[in-house]
């Protein structure tokens, strides 16, 4: 039967996720280095420059991560059919309009721009705990969160906020590297037949 036919339980869609991806670690230590790259910029250029860097970094994420992905030996592509890769695209969709509120805030507030950001891409990798099966994800979201409020609160400079999403996110992407390679996926992934669209991960 073929996979867009298939019924699929939630768990196998939730392994094919994981299969396909690496469990999200290749884009999560992708989305680290843009806010590296923010932050480093930030250092050196006060000002709005930290900012667009980071904008303009994150429409580099998901090529990127996925191949990063496939260097690794993995599709970076669900199978056809996984009705995990909607959640996935509307997590996409979610993020691209908070992005939009972030572009505001920095108009008004520059100093909130990156907690807002932190914030939008917290609560966006929540939603991976359902994608992948792995509450890792809970973790994730929640740190990003939480630094989001302390930072804010703190009124802390712009390319210290940005540091600091930086060195939550690569710090998470060892420990998801890790998951993986102890559950035998850092090795050449079996490429499965009627692969389909991809669902945009960060």
């Amino acid at each position: 039967m073929p996979n867009s036919q298939r019924h699929w339980s939630f768990t196998e869609a939730q392994a094919d996720m994981r299969r396909a991806f690496l469990e999200g670690a290749p884009g999560v230590l992708v989305s680290g280095w843009a806010w590296l790259a923010a932050a480093t910029v930030g250092f050196l250029r006060p000002g709005p420059a930290g900012a667009y860097t980071l904008l303009l970094a994150g429409m580099s994420i998901f090529p990127l991560s996925v191949a990063l992905t496939r260097a690794l030996g993995h599709s970076g592509i669900h199978a056809r059919g996984n009705p995990l890769g909607r959640l996935a695209i509307e997590g996409t969709l979610w993020m691209l309009v908070g992005i939009v509120v972030a572009y505001g805030v920095q108009q008004l507030r520059p100093g909130l721009f990156f907690p807002t950001m932190l914030m939008v891409i917290g609560g966006r990798y929540l939603t991976f705990q359902t994608l992948y099966g792995n509450r890792t994800y809970w973790s994730l979201g929640g740190a990003l969160c939480a630094a989001s409020f302390v930072l804010a609160g703190t009124r802390a400079a712009p390319p210290l906020a940005a540091a600091a999403g930086a060195g939550i996110e690569i710090a998470f992407a060892v420990v998801l590297f890790l998951q993986a390679a102890q559950n035998g996926d850092l090795r050449a992934a079996e490429v499965s037949k009627g692969h389909g669209n991809a669902g945009r991960l960060p």
